[in-house]
């Protein structure tokens, strides 16, 4: 199957705006973040931005950036206007969205999300890591609800994700926001309204599931790769990108 990784990448972030070209140790973040989706060779790459300076860093780099409209309201929606831009023959079956706040993520994040989908008749496929502190208490941590398919607890059908601790008693993910669509899936999903769910959650792959579209879910065994939300986590980053280095 083609794949085309997407990556929304919006200037103007509520918590930590102009946080993507935040300087990472002599790199923007979406650069860095650019880096790590071509490095895992699962597909052609793209940046999808809404301003003219995050589309520059990224052809300083030899990288493709395509602008969309500002005012759309979620990042599947700038993925779905990137990749029509960009798609003009229609010539991808997999679209992955890989948020632009993630640095350094692992390149079997992004390969696992596609297998999903190549492997099986899902709509969308994502991706989650066990939990091991009490970060499960949080609301900013997303857990996913899933019904397990196989008795290593590795590989399910996500029921429900929520910023409530679910399901109680545990075990608890953390999902990640990497999204593999099957492309009439994406078009399918950008096409549906808001869902009371999703609005309640705040939290758009609830959209899918409240209109019947299916998400397969994958464990990674790993850390979280680093999302960058505030300032605290660009600190974070940025200590973590040194200590890369000089290793």
């Amino acid at each position: 199957m083609d794949t085309l990784i997407v990556m929304p990448a919006r200037i103007s972030s509520t918590r930590l705006p102009g946080k993507v070209l935040a300087d990472i140790n002599g790199k923007p973040l979406i650069v860095r973040a650019y880096e790590c989706a071509v490095a895992s060779k699962v597909g052609d790459v793209i940046v999808a931005c809404d301003d003219l300076e995050v589309k520059r860093a990224v052809e300083s780099v030899g990288g493709t950036a395509v602008l969309t409209d500002p005012n759309l309201p979620s990042g599947s929606d700038r993925v779905f206007e990137a990749w029509q831009k960009f798609d003009k023959r229609k010539e991808y079956d997999c679209i992955i969205n890989v948020q632009g706040d993630l640095p350094f993520v692992d390149a079997e994040f992004i390969q696992k999300a596609a297998e999903i989908v190549r492997e099986s008749d899902y709509d969308i496929s994502t991706l989650a890591t066990p939990i091991r502190d009490e970060s499960y208490k949080c609301a900013s941590t997303v857990k996913p609800l899933i019904s397990f398919s196989d008795s290593e607890f590795k590989k399910g059908k996500a029921l429900y994700f929520s910023r409530s601790a679910v399901p109680y008693g545990g075990p608890y993910y953390n999902h990640v926001g990497i999204y593999c669509f099957r492309a009439d899936s994406l078009r399918k999903f950008v096409s549906l309204p808001q869902s009371f769910l999703e609005k309640t959650e705040k939290l758009e792959q609830l959209r899918a599931l409240e209109n019947g579209m299916t998400i397969g879910i994958t464990i990674v065994d790993k850390e979280s790769p680093i999302s960058i939300d505030t300032y605290e986590d660009l600190k974070k980053a940025r200590a973590y990108a040194e200590r890369k280095e000089v290793a």
